[in-house]
């Protein structure tokens, strides 16, 4: 199995990089190399190596039209999460794992359409008919909404697979899916426990260059199985079937083939005799009415429809008039506050002259 990253590349990122000796898991023992100065030193070849058993699962995943979720809310990792997550298009957390995201996902899915619901508010403007303070209101919940919900609007389902960055850290969102039964790989380091973790790499968890190094193999792993995905539906799209083909591999057709059937064949006498065109006495004015009924339906209906073109125009300029009126009166609130203090000033002014002329007198 050939290594999708090399071992120089590590070492300049500074993944082999532990916690101090005194902070270590003793769980972590078989992926640790050596001590250098009071600093665990991890053995980059099993990093390599479960790196790699890492990137060609979730490449995998991700060509069997998989969801894997990137997961990273400490400060170092939050910002390459949300590029990489991006780039390859799958959901990401970055600001605060919301308990219940995985467990609890039809309430996390109403929340998502709720923000929807909200910012579809504010773009048709619908927000500004309500009070100013209901405006307020709404618009703190879309800014609070979008922080925590933002990475994972798109997302439909719970994943098929996690990716975590510091396990300490993301408890939470470890715990949820082992209860799904959902694997985990997690960048683990000298302090961290690996037994709740499938794929451990381990790896310096709080570097920001190691951080970013292994979450861009991880998206480009995601790249790498959306393109074959891909080319397996262009393939079968592409692909031309005779029905020769679909016997010859065992394949039975989709529809039978249908034989066309005569009217006769299919209908009754008395269905037929209501189908065949027979003109009675009096059949032409009988016509004649019918056309003159559908005239005035559709008069009817472009009445109606004028009625409502008139009344939405009278509610647009109700509104416009309304707008002015609050712009007319704040403009007169702010004259009357400048006059005020006009009036005030030439007040104070003439009081300092009448004090002035009688200290000379």
């Amino acid at each position: 199995m050939s290594s999708i990253i090399s071992m120089k590349s590590l070492l300049e990122s500074g993944v082999h990089f532990g916690h101090r000796t005194n902070k270590w898991n003793p769980l972590m023992r078989p992926y640790i190399f050596t001590e250098r100065n009071g600093i665990h030193i991890l053995d980059l070849q099993q990093t390599v190596k479960l790196l790699t058993t890492a990137y060609n699962l979730v490449r995998d995943t991700a060509a069997k039209g998989g969801v894997v979720m990137f997961v990273g809310t400490k400060r170092q990792a939050q910002e390459t999460i949300a590029e990489e997550a991006t780039r390859c298009g799958m959901p990401y957390v970055t600001e605060r794992w919301l308990g219940g995201m995985i467990t609890n996902w039809t309430t996390m899915f109403n929340r998502i359409q709720e923000m929807e619901k909200l910012e579809r508010m504010r773009e048709t403007g619908e927000i500004h008919r309500l009070t100013k303070k209901e405006g307020l209101l709404i618009e703190r919940e879309i800014k609070r909404l979008q922080s925590r919900l933002s990475g994972v609007r798109n997302m439909k389902r719970i994943p098929d697979l996690l990716f975590v960055v510091d396990v300490m850290r993301e408890h939470t969102a470890v715990h949820e899916a082992n209860l799904k039964e959902i694997p985990v790989i997690a960048m683990v380091d000298t302090n961290c426990d690996p037994r709740k973790v499938d794929y451990v790499i381990p790896s310096n968890d709080d570097a920001i260059r190691a951080i970013k190094l292994l979450v861009g193999k991880m998206a480009d792993a995601v790249i790498e199985g959306k393109a074959m995905y891909k080319e397996e539906d262009r393939e079968e799209s592409t692909a031309v079937y005779t029905p020769a083909d679909r016997v010859a591999s065992g394949a039975q057709p989709r529809f039978e083939e249908e034989v066309e059937l005569e009217d006769e064949e299919l209908l009754g006498a008395s269905t037929l005799a209501k189908l065949t065109p027979q003109v009675e006495e009096g059949g032409e004015e009988e016509v004649a009415q019918v056309v003159e009924t559908v005239e005035s339906v559709k008069d009817v209906s472009k009445e109606k429809t004028a009625k409502e073109v008139l009344d939405q125009a009278e509610d647009k300029v109700e509104e416009i008039v309304e707008d002015l009126k609050e712009k007319v009166e704040d403009v007169v609130e702010d004259i009357k506050d400048k006059v005020e203090d006009v009036v005030e000033d030439i007040q104070e002014k003439v009081k300092d002259l009448i004090n002035k002329t009688e200290d000379q007198d």
